[in-house]
């Protein structure tokens, strides 16, 4: 049970990031209808950016929230540069968001190179015993960072005006904008969205896995697998998703072999896609338009 315990609790780590990558898609996807494989990106970009901040002297207090707000804004000049320009062609913009995100990797190495950058942990690296579990610090600040983010999220899609607004493109962006949402507003607010938590994500977690140039490939793919496992564009069923194959990844990881932890990912997705292509939960809404 003590060895049970331990692999759940690496999972529910592991699948708070994923998680955080999986609401990125959903916000995008919700109003564009896009799937935005530059997301994971974001994530990398966001932790590397930090560490290069912190490198030429910036405190870990203002390099974190600079690299956010950069990989956010940049989030949305993407949308305005690159994806406005594609109009409604969902496909087109789907391309595009993997143009984008091929161009971000090759930049990446050209600033980083493409050795595996380290970021310190944040309230250092003794390990902390509950109950014969042993978790690194850094793993209450990811659980804390991942449900604080969550929940201020989920008060900003149902407790404010803006937020309902943004639900409204979701379930059709057409009639909102017939009732004066400004629909182009909403998909500049979804990248933003996008570009902080990944980024967000990307930070909380570089102490735990080293981050390269392409680290957010994978997690974008498992990110995307959580959005397809809780329901594509709820943001609720893309926290769960990530929890799910946080927690499946993890114990197939230690009752069979650390190799299936990334094959174990695909083999979740094509269950779900033939079993319940819906998800746990569902779609947050349809995008009409």
């Amino acid at each position: 049970m003590q060895e049970l315990a331990q692999y759940i609790a690496s999972g529910v780590v592991i699948g708070s990031i994923y998680g955080l990558i999986g609401v990125g898609f959903s916000t995008v996807y919700n109003v564009t209808g896009i799937v935005n494989f530059a997301q994971g990106d974001f994530a990398s970009l966001g932790a590397l950016g930090t560490i290069g901040l912190i490198a030429v002297g910036l405190p870990l207090s203002f390099a974190l929230p600079i690299a956010v707000l950069a990989i956010g804004l940049l989030g949305v000049l993407i949308e305005w540069v690159a994806i406005r320009p594609a109009g409604d062609e969902v496909i087109r913009g789907i391309i595009i968001t993997i143009g984008i995100g091929v161009a971000m990797e090759g930049t990446a190495v050209l600033i980083w190179g493409t050795d595996a950058q380290p970021l310190r942990a944040f309230s250092g690296e003794a390990p902390v015993n509950m109950g014969g579990v042993t978790v690194p610090p850094q793993a209450f600040w990811v659980v804390g960072t991942a449900v604080a983010l969550m929940s201020l999220l989920w008060l900003f899609f149902t407790r404010t005006y803006l937020g309902k607004a943004f639900r409204a493109c979701s379930i059709n962006a057409f009639a909102a904008s017939l009732v004066g949402i400004p629909t182009r507003a909403m998909r500049s607010l979804s990248f933003l969205i996008s570009g902080l938590t990944g980024a967000i994500a990307g930070v909380i977690v570089a102490p735990i896995a080293l981050m390269q140039y392409d680290t957010g490939l994978f997690l974008g793919l498992k990110g995307f697998v959580a959005c397809i496992v809780g329901g594509f564009g709820n943001p609720v069923g893309a926290a769960l998703g990530g929890l799910l194959l946080g927690i499946i990844e993890a114990l197939a990881a230690g009752y069979l072999s650390s190799e299936y932890k990334n094959g174990i990912a695909f083999v979740v997705l094509l269950a779900f896609l033939f079993m319940k292509p819906g998800g746990v939960l569902g779609e947050f809404g349809e995008v009409k338009r």
